[in-house]
């Protein structure tokens, strides 16, 4: 009785859902006759290119050069509708004897219009970029705004920051040429494993999440940019990275109804532009076998496009991910992805063999024309709403003057600061007491030494922290400190008058890896003896806490970057309010809610 139930309850939403969704924003009738002139028009292979999106990184690229001759063979010979722009990154050795190597860099916002403005002029058609934005612009681009991830937002609980967040996002977005950013993460963080979305989501809470969504949507999309919600249906509940493999979820569709698709129906209902499909398994619900969301037609038209009432753009997730590359072909996996109903194709491993393999699809009849050119009508659509058909080009000499300024910045600090939790003070001894003149010993404390290029640990936290308390002494550990290191770093501690540890653990994305090491929780949990101030502040991976229940004073940032430690040290020196309130569980430890409360 209870199952059937909660089957109506879910019917009943979803319906509820159907009947409140937001019909995709309107064209006005300039735009809609370019749509109309402009389809009318296409061939077969024109409308294919339009379903696909290439990439290029954003630093220097001289329009001489063999990497600028890739992207225009992808807008002549592939005729795509759009580029993904990323970061940079540099070449790095493979050897083993340098763990420290980063090869990603942040890439450049002149450089990034400069290119898609040489692009869009060689285009046909105008395109429509997209970028992953998760965090803001500065997530990806030097000097742009960069938000506290989203686990942020999900502490500080206020809807008014997440639609500024996302009002900024999009006006500096636009100011670069992307039209579609890939956000806001939708999916409910449930999992304490996961190692791919973790700090990513806003919480563990669907109806807050769906709140905040919704907030940010109605920011960005005000700006002028199409949101999109991800992972569709809600890649929260796995302990796969889908880089490295095909998660499984076989969670029944009452329990889907309950959890993972509840922010999904809220932000339809908030008029969402775009979802992107995960490469995630859900065999409940498509029992095929090695068949990812993102090639499932029962998921994509059969729950997104008919339960959920959901008409606009479909965005595949990267194609070159191993959930899908390890398993077809580029061909194979781009005509099954537009079979499924993926309106988009996303950064291919190989433009040209996705390009081929959905015209060969179209021509032998496996996939209708029909279907493409429902999807292209979408595309154009989008393009309209973006204007793109009265003006494809970006200001260069206006970015300085949109991108990164001080009142942007201003509202990405609130956040950070409002997030701040502190979990935990045994000792009531946050903020610190400590002298001016106190001796302090501080630790920075590593998952790995690998890969930290940009977000290099303790940059900013170390001279902040000399700012309040000149005497301190610094120390990195990680998982190469040897345990001759670690029984040194033991003996000395009894000398100095305060302790701080940072502690920073990645769930980065092909990574594999999301712990501390067991010497290392060993030894700052063995620092609880005595009555000496010691605080541990988290950065990144939250759950990483609930391993060491001795630690006396716990703070939690969900975040990296010179922000998230600048605001650290100011709430350990009493200089802000802390109230922020953890937005998921950590089993055993913390339950969602919890956090103390101080006054500046």
């Amino acid at each position: 009785m209870l199952k059937r139930m909660i089957v109506l309850m879910a019917a009943a939403a979803i319906l509820g859902v159907i009947a409140t969704a937001q019909a995709p924003r309107a064209l006005d009738r300039t735009a809609e006759k370019w749509v109309q002139d402009t389809l009318r028009k296409m061939s077969v292979e024109e409308k294919v290119g339009q379903m696909i999106v290439s990439s290029f990184q954003t630093t220097f690229m001289s329009t001489d050069s063999s990497e600028f001759d890739q992207l225009l063979k992808a807008v002549h010979e592939q005729k795509v509708g759009g580029f993904h722009i990323f970061g940079g990154a540099e070449r790095v050795p493979n050897v083993l004897l340098n763990p420290t190597y980063g090869a990603v860099t942040l890439g450049q916002p002149l450089e990034a219009a400069s290119i898609i403005n040489r692009l869009q002029a060689i285009s046909p058609l105008p395109l429509l970029n997209t970028a992953d934005f998760e965090a803001g612009v500065g997530f990806r681009i030097a000097g742009a705004t960069a938000f506290p991830r989203l686990m942020a937002f999900g502490a500080a609980r206020d809807e008014r920051l997440a639609e500024e967040a996302g009002r900024i996002t999009g006006e500096e977005a636009r100011a670069l040429g992307v039209h579609v950013n890939f956000a806001p993460v939708v999916d409910v963080n449930n999992n304490p494993r996961n190692p791919v979305i973790n700090t990513r989501s806003y919480g563990e809470d669907p109806q807050m999440v769906g709140r905040l969504a919704s907030a940010y949507i109605r920011g960005m999309q005000a700006a002028g940019v199409s949101a999109t919600l991800k992972h569709f249906p809600g890649h929260g509940d796995t302990d796969v990275d889908s880089h490295l493999g095909l998660p499984i979820i076989k969670h029944p569709r009452a329990r889907l109804d309950q959890m993972e698709l509840v922010p999904f129906r809220a932000g339809v209902a908030a008029g969402a532009d775009a979802v992107m499909t995960a490469h995630i398994e859900l065999p409940e619900l498509d029992p095929t076998p090695k068949t990812p969301t993102t090639l499932s037609a029962p998921i994509v038209q059969g729950l997104l496009r008919k339960d959920l009432g959901f008409n606009g753009l479909i965005y595949t997730d990267s194609m070159g991910m191993a959930g899908v590359a390890a398993i077809y072909s580029p061909g194979e996996a781009a005509a099954r992805a537009v079979r499924a109903g993926n309106d988009v194709i996303l950064h291919s491993p190989d433009d040209a063999g996705a390009f081929a393999g959905i015209v060969e699809a179209v021509k032998a009849g496996t996939i209708p024309e029909e279907q493409i050119t429902a999807s292209v009508l979408r595309i154009l659509r989008a393009k309209g709403r973006a204007g793109l058909h009265r003006n494809r080009m970006v200001n260069l000499d206006q970015i300085s003057a949109i991108v990164g300024t001080r009142r942007n910045q201003a509202v990405a600090d609130q956040v950070s600061e409002r997030s701040i939790t502190l979990l935990k003070d045994a000792r009531n001894q946050v903020p610190l007491k400590a002298a001016r003149d106190a001796q302090v010993l501080y630790l920075s404390v590593l998952d790995f030494p690998a890969n930290w290029r940009i977000a290099a640990p303790s940059r900013t936290f170390i001279p902040e922290l000399r700012k309040r308390w000149p005497n301190v002494t610094s120390i990195e550990l990680s998982d190469r400190t040897t345990p001759a290191e670690i029984e040194l770093v033991r003996a000395m501690a009894p000398r100095y008058d305060v302790v701080i540890a940072s502690v920073f653990v990645r769930a980065g994305s092909a990574s594999g890896r999301m712990d501390l090491s067991e010497p290392l929780q060993r030894l700052l949990n063995g620092f609880n003896r005595g009555n000496r101030p010691f605080v541990t502040v988290f950065f990144g991976n939250p759950y990483v806490a609930m391993y060491m229940p001795e630690l006396p004073a716990v703070m939690l940032t969900y975040d990296f970057y010179d922000r998230a430690e600048a605001s650290a040290v100011k709430a350990l020196a009493g200089e802000i309010a802390i109230g922020g309130r953890l937005p998921i569980e950590l089993p055993g430890y913390a339950k969602v809610g919890a956090g103390l409360d101080r006054t500046p």
